[in-house]
């Protein structure tokens, strides 16, 4: 074999072998690139040579943060309509309250109002009472002093007071089992229209008068 053909064998075996170089770190810049290998390290002095920069870092897909950060936003969520719902309930605990208060401010007035009736029925019993002591005194007085005397002071009397005095005597002559001195009185009184119609009053009006 020739020089020539030796030296063109030497020439095509440091070509195969550049070529087989440059395949393998061309592979290995490409997969390093693309993710499928780490080889930042190893590969920097070449990529540096070549004008290659690194790739920049991908966050993963499917990174923990990610559902962290959905539970988080889940829990305001359920938080938010927790509070709306706490907010509900106390604006229908405020208006209830509302209510009760107004029932109880009713329930007050209807008990002040049944008090002052109470207070005035018994005010009215007292002068009811007063008046009939007052009565049963006087009638006594008068049954025990001349009929002259007595009828004298009658006349000075309001018609409708005078009929319950005489109707006081007359209840009290019948629980005493006396006779009644009211018919005698009547007749002697010096005005006769008058004395009619204290008769008529008697007969007519039951009960006793509570005026004045």
């Amino acid at each position: 074999m020739s020089l020539r053909y030796r030296r063109a064998g030497i020439a095509k075996i440091i070509f195969l072998v550049i070529l087989i170089l440059a395949l393998v770190i061309g592979g290995l810049i490409w997969l390093d690139f693309l993710g499928i290998i780490e080889g930042k390290e190893q590969m920097a002095p070449i990529k540096s040579l070549l004008g290659i920069e690194s790739r920049d870092t991908v966050e993963e897909p499917f990174s923990p943060t990610l559902l962290d950060t959905d539970r988080l936003s889940k829990e305001r969520l359920a938080i938010a309509v927790e509070r709306r719902a706490l907010e509900a309930a106390s604006e229908e605990l405020r208006l209830r309250e509302a209510q009760i208060e107004q029932k109880e401010s009713e329930l007050s007035e209807k008990e002040l109002s049944l008090k002052e009736k109470q207070k005035s029925l018994i005010e009215a019993i007292s002068q009811y009472d007063n008046k009939v002591a007052n009565l049963e005194q006087t009638a006594l007085y008068m049954m025990g002093m001349p009929p002259n005397e007595a009828v004298s002071i009658m006349n000075e009397y309001d018609v409708r007071d005078l009929v319950d005095l005489l109707r006081t005597s007359e209840r009290l002559s019948q629980e005493a089992g006396e006779e009644s001195l009211v018919a005698y009185w009547l007749s002697i009184m010096p005005d006769k229209t008058r004395a009619a119609e204290i008769q008529r009053l008697l007969v007519e009006k039951p009960g006793l008068n509570q005026d004045g």
